[in-house]
């Protein structure tokens, strides 16, 4: 089984995806560490993020066992992966990647902001999680407290924003929720509600259903 999590940054996807990976004993990924995980090796070099061949090479050497640093949760990385990701070429040189990783058995559940429109588009689930931007907002606030950062809750709300608007009208696999995903509103949910409701969706799809 493949299940799709499709949404923004910083509406709950990440651990209603990791949560239900291990539910249904699923493999996980978050593809949005892919994306920071380039952002971050071009900071460190002190490459622009523009610089396309900078990034693909980046991408094409990419090592998973990146992906555990700790650094690539903040929201520098986070705001400068999402001027990386909108690089047609970086965007095409991870489709295989992503797409065997979900291939192989027994399944995965891949959370991002084009697995169900592009990356997997036959997956057997696909929700796409959104919340309310100030809830978003005031979250990323409280991960980066937690982390013993400083944040401003308001330039983050900007940010947010901003990524949003980029996110939404890039030319390649702009943000948006395909056409058969389920729509799940985490704004007013705490991370079992989420859960739950995300598991509803799963088993209303297994017994046939379309409604939840």
């Amino acid at each position: 089984m493949i299940i799709a999590i499709d949404g923004p940054a910083a509406s709950g996807k990440g651990t209603l995806a990791r949560r239900l990976a291990a539910h249904y004993g699923l493999r996980h990924l978050d593809t949005g560490l892919i994306y920071r995980a380039i952002a971050y090796a071009l900071i460190s070099k002190g490459v622009a993020l523009g610089d396309e061949a900078a990034a693909v090479n980046a991408a094409q050497g990419l090592d998973p066992a990146s992906f555990d640093n700790p650094a690539l949760k903040s929201h520098q990385v986070g705001t400068a992966a999402s001027v990386v990701s909108a690089i047609p070429n970086v965007r095409a040189a991870l489709v295989e990647f992503q797409r065997q990783f979900a291939s192989k058995l027994p399944g995965a559940v891949l959370d991002g902001r084009d697995i169900g429109t592009v990356i997997c588009p036959n997956a057997d689930v696909k929700i796409f999680v959104v919340a309310d931007p100030r809830v978003r907002a005031h979250r990323r606030t409280l991960e980066a407290h937690g982390r013993g950062e400083q944040a401003d809750e308001a330039a983050i709300l900007a940010d947010i924003l901003a990524r949003d608007e980029r996110d939404q009208n890039r030319t390649v696999a702009p943000l948006k929720p395909a056409s058969d995903a389920y729509l799940l509103d985490n704004s007013h949910l705490d991370i079992e509600g989420g859960v739950r409701a995300a598991i509803d969706i799963v088993e209303a799809v297994r017994a046939g259903r379309r409604e939840v």
